[in-house]
């Protein structure tokens, strides 16, 4: 048996709307057949995804599927690691469909560059209204801190990319990825990369299309867990990977505390007057300046879109603080009962 060059690794679990154009896509990069394999790890799925999959992976001898026990993508990664056979790593996302290309160049940017993990930007097709508005945002700074993965154009170092794409010997070096974590692992795998001296690099060239959360109450329940689990992170290793993580965690609780404090120091209503109006203005401006590069019909639905991303991210990390720092509950408590 031919033994492939290149692992492509997806975790799964419960994706019957996603996971078939997802592999289809990868069936259609430019590689020879025999040079890739596609290890989807599933997290005993029970929407139908599994019988999808069998029937894809009995027409086509690159397909393997793994069982992932631990039902999240930590495991699920890790499970397909360890079951991979290539030389080169590339983490695929079931959400995300991909360029004819998108291996091939991330084997000649991994090449080229010599960085130890490479990928593309994300960029964000979204379907019905309010995913559009979402994806639409996912491309916009004020949604993301300015994060160097959400600009489509940018080339060069990042702190963390979008996917990725390793030489194997990395995991050798580093460790796998975390299994305590139910959400940034992707981001706490790269912290760990960066400070052990690798390089992580970007590039436009490497191609493909994130399918976003369609309601506002899914995109607050990704984004709440995301803040969450960014606490355990940040513990993890005493120091968060940028100040931008720490921001809508700051602001939330400002605006929580400042109502209490009015009651013995009035002027305090001021000022949480003054922060809301400040937060208001620059989303709106945000708002009007997505919705004009994106459809003006979006201008109504960013707002909310917005408010979102950074109060639920707030939320989420406050609720980390107190479950993590404060209380020194284990990963595994209540909150991530939630985010199985």
């Amino acid at each position: 048996m031919t033994v492939p060059a290149v692992s492509l690794i997806v975790p799964c679990r419960n994706e019957k709307n996603y996971i078939e154009p997802c592999i289809r896509s990868l069936l259609a990069q430019d590689l020879p057949g025999e040079s890739f394999e596609i290890i989807v790890a599933d997290g005993l799925s029970n929407d139908g995804t599994r019988d999808m999959l069998a029937r894809l992976a009995a027409e086509y001898a690159c397909l393997r599927l793994v069982d992932n026990p631990g039902r999240i993508a930590s495991t699920g990664f890790n499970t397909a690691i360890r079951a991979a056979r290539g030389r080169i790593i590339v983490r695929i996302d079931a959400h995300t469909q991909y360029a004819p290309d998108y291996v091939s160049q991330c084997l000649a940017v991994l090449q080229e560059t010599g960085a130890d993990n490479v990928g593309g930007p994300g960029v964000a097709q979204g379907t019905g209204y309010i995913g559009r508005a979402v994806a639409a945002a996912f491309q916009s700074p004020f949604a993301v801190g300015g994060a160097r993965w959400h600009n489509p154009h940018y080339t060069g170092p990042v702190d963390t990319v979008h996917l990725g794409c390793w030489r194997r010997e990395v995991f050798d070096r580093i460790g796998f990825f975390d299994e305590e974590l139910m959400r940034n692992e992707d981001d706490e795998f790269n912290l760990r990369l960066s400070r052990a001296g690798g390089l992580i690099w970007q590039s436009p060239r490497i191609k493909s299309w994130y399918h976003p959360r369609a309601s506002l109450r899914s995109l607050w329940r990704q984004y709440t867990q995301y803040g969450y689990w960014k606490v355990r992170v940040i513990q993890k290793h005493c120091l968060p990977a940028s100040v931008r993580h720490l921001v809508p965690g700051a602001f939330v609780f400002i605006m929580l505390t400042l109502p209490i404090l009015a009651l013995v120091w009035p002027r305090a209503w001021w000022i949480w007057g003054a922060l809301g109006m400040l937060y208001s203005a620059c989303n709106l401006a945000a708002s009007v300046a997505t919705a004009t590069r994106s459809g003006l019909t979006l201008g109504l639905g960013l707002p909310a879109v917005f408010a979102c991303y950074h109060f639920g991210y707030g939320y989420g990390f406050l609720r980390g603080i107190w479950d993590f720092l404060i209380l020194r509950r284990p990963p595994g408590g209540t909150m991530s009962t939630l985010t199985r």
